[in-house]
């Protein structure tokens, strides 16, 4: 995998608010790739927050050499948004984790109607999950927790210590901005940061 390219980026606080998710179930668009301008469903769950296409399309940005054939695990999956948008670009494939049984099951629904056969859908507990040892790893890791919930700290951990990861994988973490990241994996090198509202969004590269 080529290194992405090390560029941290002071975090430039944007005023703009997340948009809440409430009622009916409301949509994520895929920006770019096989399936670009196609919407998909997301179901209305507590915690849930679907990344902004504005965040998207920086993240995408920032892994634009490195997406293409990548293995990507997609923690805390929520809409799949992220996996999804992976997949879109060529990822060669693409392991979903998500707790809740009925999001679990719209996202298979949604890779179903995107005819998506190199992605799969775990209905577990993400730390539990990687809490025990790894019987794969993965290049490109997504992280986006539900906020407040300490969950993103011991998620990097446990990827780390129990062998989740390719030797030189990248890893995106979004969290609360006002999150205490003084326990992250001491062989992860920061490459980007940015701040865009109530989250901070972050790239890590493995070493």
């Amino acid at each position: 995998m080529k290194q992405a390219k090390s560029n941290v980026k002071r975090p430039a606080v944007q005023n703009k608010r997340l948009p809440a998710v409430s009622g009916a179930p409301g949509e994520v668009r895929i920006i770019s790739g096989k399936w670009r301008g196609r919407k998909l469903a997301v179901l209305n769950a507590d915690g849930l927050r679907p990344t902004t296409d504005r965040v998207k399309e920086t993240l995408f940005n920032w892994l634009m050499h490195d997406i293409n054939g990548a293995t990507v695990l997609d923690c805390f999956a929520g809409s799949g948004s992220l996996a999804i948008e992976a997949l879109s670009r060529f990822a060669s494939r693409a392991v979903l984790v998500e707790r809740d049984a009925a999001l679990a099951r719209h996202l298979k629904q949604n890779l179903q109607k995107l005819s998506c056969d190199n992605a799969s859908v775990i209905n577990q507990d993400c730390l539990s999950l990687v809490s025990a040892k790894a019987t794969q790893q993965y290049s490109l890791v997504f992280i986006d927790p539900p906020f407040r919930k300490n969950l993103a700290v011991p998620c990097c951990q446990a990827l780390e210590q129990h062998g989740w990861l390719t030797e030189e994988a990248l890893i995106y973490l979004e969290t609360e901005k006002e999150v205490v990241l003084a326990d992250m994996p001491a062989n992860w090198r920061l490459l980007k940061e940015n701040i865009a509202g109530q989250l901070a969004y972050r790239l890590y590269q493995r070493s």
